[in-house]
């Protein structure tokens, strides 16, 4: 068979409601390993589908060598499905029994198709995914998220697929399932695109592909390599647009010098005339011609100005929209002696028994990475702290006000605009300040006056953040639950730089790497199979 191909030729794709999602692609996958990536909203999943033969384009064409497995980013097994079924081997085991009943049907050994083993295979791949408890007749309903995730990947990498489309598979998965799943794929011999915001997992890809309003591009390398390229674009740009914008200025300069003389021309040239004592007649031709020449220079002027304004706009589009971000949380700021979190003796509900016990003190604008495998306590703890659950018995205290940002952002009312929530929870702050403080976290003046469940997600959680830092008292202790799940890129970056700035005590959980490693960490409590342990954050050195 030919080399397995997916290619676009001038696609587009049009939304029941007559919205362009994206027009005028045109691309070519092939064996090499790639991830797609792009601005949430943008088309990527739909884009996922088109090549995975589950849509139809709305235009253009869509040209396949090869056969593909597409993994969806929401895995919702139905009631009667097992777990063989949603690894998509339910039907090879079924025909499999039958022959193994001594059956003889000629459809069950088509279906099989020589995979004799692959129960075994089925067993040794959830095995490998942490899911060696798993029978494949067990019923999907019954497993968790993170669980189901992990039985459909099982069932994409033991595929024949020539091409694996996967969209955002880490999805649900602690750190530890993440490095299994990226060893997986690194095993996998054939064509593989994954549409993913976990940067761990896209710097093991070949080649990026980024999906813009412009279209479809290709980058040469691994994501690191596609940051290396974006930000010397934006360099370039910046450099560009602030080039236009001198130009601009020393045109400027040279018409008003143009208008100037101009005007003293005329000025004498009248001056003259009624000097040498010239008929009325002679002195209106005069002024005729004068007139003429200085709506001449107007038009001349004009479309000189405007050309300048276009090339100022063409200079800025090739900018991200994303703008510099100040978040302005001085009263956040905590003393170093200041007691913030004390645990003793306490008690978790619902945690494993060797993680049920913890004491702990923090003082002083600590900032802590909650880390360890799905089931251990994590969220539960943040619970606890934040007064949302009871705990079985010991001490909890806060010792500083305190916010919680939660992975549905509960703290946000999604009927009613930010603006309105702000000004409830800090009044005498004046509409001004909070519209200003809210435009410094990019937040534009649109966006804070819709209802705040219509925004992005990014935009949701810097509507939450400002709620948390700008109220009356501000939060001086945060404590995030995966913030960075459903947030693109962009946003995550956000997301980093506004907790960089923050000046408050920090607690987080996240199963995302890279993310923990960019907002300066001072410790990490980790779940061991001996309990909770505190220690240094692995790259800063023990004081």
């Amino acid at each position: 068979m030919a080399h397995p191909l997916l290619t676009l030729e001038d696609v587009s794709f049009i939304l029941p409601d007559g919205t362009v999602l994206f027009s005028g692609l045109s691309e070519q996958f092939d064996s090499r390993r790639t991830g797609l990536v792009g601005r949430n909203g943008i088309g990527k999943s739909v884009l996922a589908q088109l090549l995975a033969d589950v849509l139809p384009p709305s235009s253009g064409r869509y040209l396949r060598i090869g056969t593909t497995h597409y993994l969806a980013q929401r895995i919702t097994p139905a009631d009667h499905d097992t777990v063989a079924d949603l690894a998509g081997t339910g039907a090879i085991l079924d025909a499999l029994e039958r022959i193994e009943a001594g059956g003889t049907d000629t459809a069950d050994f088509a279906t099989l198709d020589g995979r004799w083993d692959i129960r075994q295979r089925l067993e040794r791949m959830l095995a490998e995914l942490d899911l060696p408890h798993l029978h494949p007749r067990s019923l999907a309903s019954r497993l968790s998220g993170g669980e189901a995730m992990r039985v459909a990947l099982a069932g994409a990498l033991l595929s024949d697929a020539d091409f694996l489309i996967l969209d955002e598979p880490t999805n649900h998965l602690d750190i530890l399932q993440r490095q299994k799943l990226a060893e997986g794929l690194a095993r996998w011999p054939k064509g593989l695109l994954v549409i993913s915001h976990d940067r761990t997992l896209l710097d093991t890809m070949s080649r990026t592909v980024e999906l813009s309003a412009q279209g479809l591009r290709s980058y040469g390398g691994a994501y690191s390599f596609y940051q290396e390229c974006k930000t010397q674009e934006r360099d370039a740009a910046v450099r560009h647009l602030e080039q236009c914008r001198h130009e601009r200025k020393q045109e400027e300069t040279a018409l008003r010098e143009e208008r100037e003389r101009l005007a003293q021309r005329q000025a004498k040239g009248r001056r003259l005339g009624q000097e040498a004592n010239q008929a009325n007649i002679l002195l209106g031709r005069q002024k005729e011609r004068s007139e003429q020449s200085a709506g001449k220079l107007r038009q001349r002027q004009e479309a000189a100005r405007e050309a300048m304004a276009r090339q100022i706009r063409e200079a800025a589009s090739r900018l991200d929209e994303e703008t510099a971000i100040a978040l302005l949380a001085p009263d956040s700021a905590i003393a170093p002696q200041q007691r913030v979190v004390t645990l003793d003796g306490l008690v978790l509900p619902f945690a494993p028994a060797a993680m049920q016990r913890l004491s702990l003190f923090l003082a002083g604008p600590r900032r802590v990475g909650i880390v360890g495998p799905n089931g251990c306590g994590k969220t539960t703890l943040l619970k606890v702290l934040a007064g949302h659950l009871a705990p079985l018995g010991g001490v909890c205290e806060r010792h500083v006000e305190c916010a919680v940002l939660d992975q549905q952002l509960t703290s946000l009312d999604p009927s009613r605009p930010v603006l309105a929530q702000l000004l409830d929870a800090n009044p005498r702050a004046g509409e001004a300040a909070l519209r200003t403080r809210l435009a410094q976290l990019g937040l534009g003046a649109g966006a804070i006056v819709r209802p705040s469940g219509s925004l992005s997600g990014g935009e949701r959680l810097k509507a939450a953040l400002a709620l948390a830092l700008y109220a009356a008292p501000p939060a001086r202790l945060l404590l995030l639950d995966e913030p960075g799940n459903h947030l693109d890129l962009d946003a995550l970056r956000s997301l980093e730089t506004m907790l960089g700035q923050f000046r408050g005590a920090l607690l987080v959980v996240s199963h995302d790497e890279a993310f923990l490693g960019r907002i300066g960490l001072t410790d990490r409590l980790r779940a061991t199979p001996d309990g909770w342990r505190l220690e240094p954050w692995p790259d800063r050195v023990p004081e």
